[in-house]
């Protein structure tokens, strides 16, 4: 029996025991409690956390131990609002044209990586051709390098709304496009555009409540779906297990969302304290993107930057997203973290952090924002958000404590996803 036992263990490498990733950290933030620990150690076996232990544990024999002792040591960091499809430029437009899918999908590959290198390790992409769901595919089994996606597929929105793929084109480009491609009108065509999105392979519904800054069209605030319109995309999502995140600049759009019962109002811009008290009472969360606006008015100002409906929208619309942020976090509205990045450069997501706390929010808070705030939003806290015991190894580092300086939020040293070192 011993030898059939010990042939076994040499023909049968499975049978050996696995390695397990030792990261001892010199500084653990503890986002539950909003604490920073000193001298952790964290356990990694495959892609699960198996344990978190004060002091620096001794490795076994087949442990491999990561020297985090002189960095500080966070969950991974979760964007609420990603386009990962495209990147701002002053070709934006001509793209649509010129583009293939497959043109797209190569340029998502470059952007998703450098989003997981720059920390965030999950990310919901908030709407684009569909080939969002391809790249979390491919994310998924591995093809590519890039974080965790939860993505909308297409946006759904009314004909000329913010996401009607073909606001600005000439008349017989124009068509009439429906429920497949996002479009829907009445009840019946909202459920329907749904379903579309489910059949797709979705993980959450967005919607384009109201008038958008960058879409070729007159308006960035003006409702763009009835009530009824969106209780009928918010309880059919419902049925499918989906959240639903709603895009919304003026503040009668967001009223209307919020009482049909949308999860998270994006942007928020002319959020007035109507709105925010029925966030407060419904529990809808605000996904700020500040970085986007900031951008979008920095880029506004360059000649030929934005075609001319889209400037004067920008440079109305976009410096004020921070203030609104500041108003909505003193009343005490729900905030989970996003950056609309796609609209600004891949991989800056982080200055978000430096936008929220000039505004007013403590570094923990933001830091909470992205982490266990983002994952409620999500739906997955039960997986990810939290350094915690039985949650995926989403795992990362900085140079620094960014307690005391919130730019050492832009200097990361580690990241690991799903028990996997990336960086």
């Amino acid at each position: 029996m011993r030898k059939l036992l010990l042939g076994l263990l040499i023909c049968s490498p499975v049978l050996l025991i696995a390695q397990r990733t030792i990261l001892h950290c010199g500084k653990l933030i503890d986002v539950t409690k909003g604490q920073v620990l000193a001298e952790y150690t964290i356990i990694v076996d495959g892609n699960t956390i198996t344990d978190v232990q004060a002091g620096y544990t001794k490795p076994a024999g087949t442990d491999k131990v990561v020297d985090l002792r002189n960095k500080t040591v966070l969950p991974g960091l979760i964007d609420c609002h990603v386009h990962l499809e495209h990147e701002t430029s002053p070709t934006r437009y001509l793209e649509e044209f010129t583009n293939n899918p497959a043109d797209y999908a190569f340029l998502s590959v470059g952007f998703a990586e450098k989003t997981l290198m720059a920390g965030f390790t999950t990310v919901r992409d908030l709407g684009g051709t569909g080939v969002n769901i391809s790249l979390r595919n491919a994310i998924n089994k591995r093809l590519v390098k890039g974080p965790r996606i939860y993505t909308a597929g297409k946006a759904i929105a009314t004909t000329g709304g913010h996401a009607d793929p073909t606001n600005g084109y000439r008349k017989d480009l124009m068509d009439d496009p429906g429920p497949a491609a996002g479009v829907a009108n009445g009840p019946d065509e909202c459920r329907k555009a749904v379903r579309q999105r489910y059949k797709e392979g979705s993980d959450v519904i967005k919607i384009t409540a109201s008038g958008g800054v960058l879409s070729v069209a007159k308006s960035g605030e003006n409702p763009q779906f009835t009530e009824d319109e969106i209780k009928a995309i918010v309880e059919t999502a419902r049925d499918y297990g989906y959240k639903v995140a709603a895009h919304c600049h003026g503040a009668e759009a967001m009223k209307r969302a919020v009482r049909a019962g949308v999860n998270s109002i994006e942007h928020g811009t002319l959020m007035d304290e109507e709105v925010m008290q029925l966030m407060k009472e419904h529990g809808t969360y605000f996904v700020p993107t500040i970085t986007a606006g900031k951008s979008v008015a920095d880029s506004a100002k360059k000649p030929g930057y934005y075609p001319a409906l889209v400037t004067p929208k920008a440079l109305a619309i976009g410096p004020k997203i921070q203030n609104t942020f500041a108003k909505a976090y003193k009343a005490g509205v729900k905030i989970a973290f996003g950056t609309d990045a796609g609209v600004y450069a891949h991989g800056k997501n982080w200055m978000e952090f430096v936008y929220m706390t000039e505004a007013g929010m403590p570094v923990m808070e933001a830091i909470q924002s992205a982490t266990v705030s983002a994952a409620d939003l999500i739906g997955v806290s039960d997986k990810i958000g939290s350094i915690e015991k039985g949650k995926y190894a989403d795992i990362i580092a900085v140079d620094g404590d960014p307690i005391k300086d919130i730019q050492t939020m832009g200097k990361v040293a580690f990241v690991m996803k799903d028990g996997i070192v990336y960086k």
